[in-house]
């Protein structure tokens, strides 16, 4: 009888350049869910859901920036991400209810209560990425009522377009890395595909009459807001040693996960209405 030899352990099979679209997919999904909400709840329902919103990523961060010590997990650090989420849900629904400018000092508690519990080195992280969380609801409450339905809808169309363009365009285009150090997947030619695709957005709704021509340059700078915004998330993961920021949507991530660009899309629309005027979107 011959001896077969050993069999050699199996080559993993690398994963194909579109293995990640049924996240991408899912990504464009949330977007819609959440522009669904803008469009069809007002007044205190959409408060509500914004402020749910906002606890879950709450949660996601808290979970990722505080204590991960075994010492811990019998007591408050067990707990400190959920407590912190009611914290912030019941924070961000008061303010928005409020919704005047010193309504941002109820925003300040959840960073408060959760500072001691942080780890050391990122408790500077908790800060910026919590207020970034409670300032992206409150700015599409706020930009849905003062500059109507079409402004928020004007906001996730860049975000979708956005991440569309540059995911097909990157894939099929390639070239270098944009920031290999923190998105190795993220090339320059799906960056700058981006930005066209929200600047050809921009110019067909000014020239379908549908806004201004503020539009043309604010949509792509919208864009790359956006686009800075999805690398900050990659960069919190990457410190935090997680794939993703949660798994509450199977197989595709957390809320954070998904969130990420609209995030850095609206705190720079935010910032631009207080340079200038922002575009008028009917």
């Amino acid at each position: 009888m011959t001896s077969k030899g050993p069999i050699a352990p199996k080559t993993p099979v690398p994963p194909g350049k579109w293995a990640d679209l049924s996240r991408r997919i899912a990504s464009t999904l949330v977007l819609l869910a959440i522009g669904l909400l803008l469009v069809t709840a007002s007044g205190v329902w959409l408060r509500l859901g914004m402020a749910v919103i906002s606890a879950i990523t709450f949660w996601e961060l808290a979970a990722m920036t505080g204590w991960r010590y075994p010492r811990f997990h019998a007591g408050f650090g067990r707990w400190r991400p959920i407590a912190l989420a009611v914290i912030a849900g019941l924070s961000q629904f008061a303010a928005l209810m409020i919704l005047h400018p010193l309504a941002w000092l109820l925003l300040a508690v959840p960073i408060l209560a959760g500072l001691p519990g942080a780890l050391a080195r990122d408790r500077w992280t908790y800060a910026v990425f919590g207020i970034a969380i409670l300032l992206v609801a409150y700015g599409l409450v706020g930009f849905r009522e003062e500059f109507g339905l079409g402004f928020v809808l004007w906001l996730m169309g860049i975000v979708i377009i956005s991440d569309t363009a540059g995911y097909f365009c990157g894939r099929i285009i390639g070239g270098p890395k944009f920031w290999p150090a923190l998105s190795p997947k993220k090339t320059w030619s799906g960056t700058i595909s981006g930005w066209i695709g929200a600047l050809i957005f921009g110019t067909v709704l000014w020239l379908a009459n549908w806004g201004d021509a503020a539009l043309i340059w604010c949509s792509p700078l919208v864009c790359f807001a956006g686009q800075m915004g999805d690398i900050a998330e990659s960069w919190l993961k990457r410190r935090a040693g997680v794939k993703d920021s949660s798994n509450l949507i199977p197989g595709h991530g957390g809320f954070m996960d998904r969130f990420d660009a609209v995030t850095g899309a609206v705190l720079a629309t935010m910032l631009l209405g207080i340079l200038t005027s922002l575009p008028a979107v009917n």
